[in-house]
């Protein structure tokens, strides 16, 4: 089993980003049974954020209602949290001040409940040196006890290459999907492969393209999703050719789209030449049968990985993976 900060967790984690943001939030008790049910089946590593809702709800308030509730599930939990945004949530802030802020926020967000595992910027601060950012989570934070680890988010590789003199890297969380394999090609996979960093793939079914549930631009929800960039007239037709292509191999070998876009992204660590050795995918569900499904652990074959990739060579993704309002690769 993969680790974390020494600790066992599942081949699959949890995304809990579409718990609480989202135009309408689930009922509070369907979330707990949705993360009861990624716990029962293994995926006990979940990954929130400060920003993933409102203030009053978001996944840390979701998550100390959770542990009062359960609290023998705290210590079953490796808990990542995203955070270190600025106040009005538009960009990123790695100053000492912002990052006690929020590091702070989260902290009590959780009432004790559950201790902070990794600290994730959810992007760089290139106005702030790494250096500076990062001194201040080691000494005051994990030295203290306060949280464990630091991580990365959707960075480029020159980002790990320098984050590495400076501090220990748990994980790097990125994008990765059969729609979205540029961390394969930019140095990303291969810096976590050189320093042995486990790559965490965050939206592995394509933003829920890849779990063929999209037919035409109405089903795509959140709604918000539909002034993307993939999801744009043009665009949306020829993501919906790969999805039906994946669609169709997943019918083949028996199994769901989801079920497959999934276990491909654990198993380009042993496909391709120099990737991490870790990879662990996170797919968000909001109900216990899509859990259930995603959670699956499937065996690709090395045929079928190349008849995958043969695939992926004929259908290109259309559309850049966010409007140009969003930082990427930072």
């Amino acid at each position: 089993m993969p680790t974390i900060l020494g600790k066992e967790i599942g081949a699959i984690g949890y995304g809990m980003m579409g718990l609480t943001w989202r135009e309408e939030p689930i009922p509070e008790e369907q979330a707990f049974e949705a993360l009861k049910a990624a716990l029962r089946n293994g995926m006990n590593f979940w990954n929130g954020g400060e920003f993933y809702g409102p203030p009053e709800y978001n996944s840390l308030v979701l998550l100390e209602r959770y542990f009062a509730k359960y609290p023998e599930d705290a210590d079953k939990v490796v808990l990542s949290i995203k955070g270190g945004m600025n106040e009005v949530g538009t960009g990123p802030d790695g100053s000492p001040e912002g990052t006690r802020r929020s590091l702070d926020n989260c902290i009590a967000q959780l009432k004790g409940r559950k201790k902070i595992d990794v600290f994730e910027f959810a992007r760089r601060d290139q106005k702030v040196p790494m250096k500076t950012t990062f001194d201040v989570v080691e000494k005051e934070y994990i030295q203290t006890g306060k949280i464990g680890g630091i991580s990365l988010s959707e960075v480029r590789a020159e980002t790990i290459h320098e984050a590495v003199k400076i501090t220990n890297v748990v994980f790097v969380e990125c994008e990765l999907s059969l729609f979205s394999r540029e961390v394969l090609e930019n140095g990303v996979a291969d810096a976590c492969a050189q320093y042995n960093i486990p790559l965490v793939a965050y939206s592995p079914i394509g933003r829920g393209f890849l779990a063929g549930k999209y037919k035409t631009i109405d089903d795509v929800y959140p709604v918000h999703l539909r002034s993307w960039p993939w999801f744009q007239p043009g665009n949306f037709e020829i993501n919906l050719q790969l999805a039906n292509q994946v669609e169709a191999m997943a019918k083949k070998k028996g199994v769901t789209s989801a079920q497959l876009a999934i276990n491909w992204t654990r198993r380009v660590s042993t496909w391709r030449k120099g990737a991490p050795k870790t990879i662990i995918p996170i797919p968000g569900a909001t109900t216990v049968a899509r859990i259930d499904e995603n959670a699956v652990q499937v065996d690709i074959t090395d045929e079928e990985m190349a008849e995958i990739d043969t695939t992926l060579a004929k259908f290109k993704r259309a559309g850049e993976r966010y409007p140009d309002y969003v930082p990427v690769n930072t």
